[in-house]
């Protein structure tokens, strides 16, 4: 297998390198202290193409194939993970299911603008009663006339508030279970569409996370994504992306933990000689680069097999995503103890590193559901 990057791909990742490192890593720290991320950077982010990478020119994206997108993720996140997560929720999330599940009509409509990040979107799908068990909707979908109304609460909605339009998970029939789920998509600006609740969190302080109350929202059908009763569909194969893009962003998180105790390491002295002379750190520093590769040969080769058009990659994405994240908090924790009491401080970055990397094995999927999907797919048809 050839694990060399194409020379397209890898001037890829220099170009995010190199922006990704000028102009979003020397005001990580500050972002987090606001809360927010600077709408100049996404639009900056946008002009390069960052905000749909994999979506077609026809649509108003870069036309990038998902590798590509991966890499160029990984160097975001790396900088800021806050702002990486922006980026992978429009791509991915909001954007990957309407590039597979949309018409023509509803790309140029709802894709394109978010392509270019005129208008980005987000997912409603985990709710206060249904996390892991995602598919247990409570939210309703009543039909009306040609179209819907919609009702019920979404929880944990990523770019919610910096977002103007959504794709919104509701049933249709709650007798069906998981065959009466449908994927709408949603204008942020409808009548009894409302953020109800900006959650405060540990970690990526500059992504908003918010809560969302549909109250009698009324939807076309030409707003339905997909088919009426197979919004499971969409959903699931939207995991399959996202998990991938969470690995990535792990990924990030975990390298720059790793540069920063590689360098306090080699500047730190105790008992008269840089603590990197040491092998109880080099010990750890050598576990650090060889878990952050392997995470990144199992993401780079989900990727890899997604950009290839393969139809299923579960198995692949959930590897990538439970290894990668879970790395990632092994990573910033071995960090944080090399720069001992200074990694405890906000003064260092690896305080957020280690804040930050703890999403990671809880979202797009617990790591405990990560294995559950895991063992499925090996069992299938083992004898």
């Amino acid at each position: 297998m050839d694990f060399r990057l194409t020379d397209e791909q890898a001037a890829l990742r220099d170009l995010v390198r190199d922006f990704a490192t000028t102009d979003i890593a020397p005001y990580a720290q500050a972002f987090d202290e606001q809360g927010a991320i600077p709408k100049a950077l996404l639009d900056r982010m946008a002009g390069m193409g960052l905000m749909g990478l994999c979506v077609p020119s026809e649509y108003g994206g870069a036309g990038r194939e998902y590798l590509a997108y991966i890499l160029a993720l990984e160097e975001v996140c790396k900088a800021s993970a806050s702002v990486g997560l922006a980026m992978t929720v429009n791509n991915t999330l909001y954007g990957d299911p309407l590039l597979r599940f949309g018409t023509h009509e509803q790309k140029l409509r709802w894709l394109a603008p978010a392509a270019t990040g005129a208008r980005l979107g987000c997912y409603c799908l985990t709710e206060p009663g249904a996390g892991s068990d995602a598919m247990a909707l409570s939210t309703t979908a009543v039909p009306d006339g040609d179209g819907f109304v919609l009702n019920g609460a979404k929880s944990f909605v990523t770019n919610g508030e910096i977002a103007s339009q959504a794709i919104v998970f509701a049933t249709v029939d709650r007798t069906r279970q998981h065959k009466g789920i449908t994927a709408f998509l949603v204008e942020k600006t409808a009548p009894g569409f409302s953020i109800v609740n900006t959650g405060r969190k540990m970690g990526l302080l500059a992504s908003d996370t918010c809560d969302i109350a549909l109250d009698h929202v009324p939807v076309r059908a030409d707003q339905v994504l997909g088919v009426v009763g197979e919004g499971y569909k969409v959903a699931l194969a939207t995991l399959d992306a996202g998990r991938i893009g969470i690995a990535a962003q792990a990924l990030g998180i975990a390298q720059a933990a790793f540069e920063a105790a590689r360098a306090y390491a080699k500047k730190r002295e105790q008992f008269g000689k840089p603590i990197a002379e040491f092998e109880a750190i080099q010990f750890m520093l050598a576990d650090m680069a060889t878990e952050i590769e392997a995470a990144r040969l199992l993401t780079y080769r989900a990727a890899a097999l997604k950009a290839a058009g393969r139809p299923r990659i579960t198995r692949e994405a959930s590897m990538a995503k439970l290894y990668a994240s879970e790395m990632a908090n092994r990573v910033a924790s071995h960090a944080l103890q090399i720069y001992g009491g200074y990694g405890y401080r906000k003064d260092y970055p690896v305080e957020r590193y280690f804040r930050d990397a703890r999403a990671t094995p809880l979202y797009e999927g617990t790591s405990e559901i990560q294995r559950l999907v895991i063992a499925r797919e090996l069992l299938k048809g083992a004898e």
